[in-house]
């Protein structure tokens, strides 16, 4: 048993659902490494061996988190024969899964140390999230180094996100998550729009609709019209007040969405 440092957090994020008992386990392993930790659920409502579920949800949250939380990462952690555990340092923060491709999309920035889990006299396990990953979250939380729990690596997998076109006349981008509400976010960020739209008049078009203005808050629209707002992450996000967007519009994951500026 070691001891845990002050703040320290290891968050959860898996595709196991909250019906069986693997969730129950991953902490309990967590917690008989250090009882002292603090554990924090993002969810476990991932979408089975959805990275970009996972991704977008990860990405989204932890940098809400203090500096040197740990995130736990079980999506699609049988992953492919070849992919390898992994622990690493990123902005500050430490992450804890399999290099299946999540978190390579969680941040365009350079990783700090990486290191790569289970690489000498490795366990065989189908259930490494609990075997693997819990107790190595939990080390790292209670300030053991990163260096010490694997092989150095140089780097880890990256896949290629979807990325936004944008010139003086368009800005072409893609719903990239429908959320539990039905609200389709996108990947224009509210930073990307203003530069581009100083100025001039703009038409926003998706499934067949045209919109000419984007709404502060949801209750601005009527119940039932649609709703086009910059959300907490900074990105566009199209919804139905007191209503299911997706649903409506015929709208889903990867639809196209344009803004289109008038000279």
């Amino acid at each position: 048993m070691v001891e845990s440092s002050p703040m320290a957090i290891v968050t959860l994020l898996t595709d196991s659902g909250e019906s069986d008992h693997y969730v129950a386990a991953i902490k309990a392993k967590i917690l008989s490494v250090n009882p002292g930790l603090t554990l924090v659920d993002i969810t476990h409502q991932v979408a089975p061996c959805d990275i970009a579920h996972g991704a977008f949800v990860l990405k989204s949250v932890f940098r809400d988190f203090p500096a040197g939380t740990v995130h736990l990462t079980g999506v699609d952690s049988a992953g492919n024969k070849d992919d390898a555990y992994i622990a690493l340092q990123l902005e500050d923060h430490f992450f804890v899964g399999v290099d299946n491709g999540m978190l390579g999309l969680i941040s365009d920035k350079n990783h700090q140390q990486v290191v790569q889990l289970n690489s000498i006299n490795p366990i065989r396990t189908t259930f490494p999230e609990k075997d693997i990953f819990a107790p190595t979250a939990a080390k790292l939380a209670s300030g053991v180094a990163i260096t010490t729990l694997g092989k150095p690596l140089s780097t880890f997998k990256k896949m290629t996100d979807r990325h936004v076109k944008a010139n003086k006349r368009i800005i072409a981008g893609n719903v990239i998550r429908v959320d539990g509400y039905g609200n389709l976010i996108t990947n224009i960020s509210k930073d990307t729009f203003e530069i581009l739209s100083a100025g001039k008049t703009f038409t926003i078009q998706f499934g067949g609709e045209k919109f000419r203005r984007i709404h502060k808050n949801y209750f601005e629209a009527e119940p039932g019209d649609c709703v086009l707002i910059f959300n907490s992450l900074g990105l566009l996000e199209i919804g139905m007040y007191k209503g299911h967007a997706s649903e409506l519009l015929g709208l889903k994951h990867d639809s196209p969405v344009n803004i289109t500026f008038d000279e």
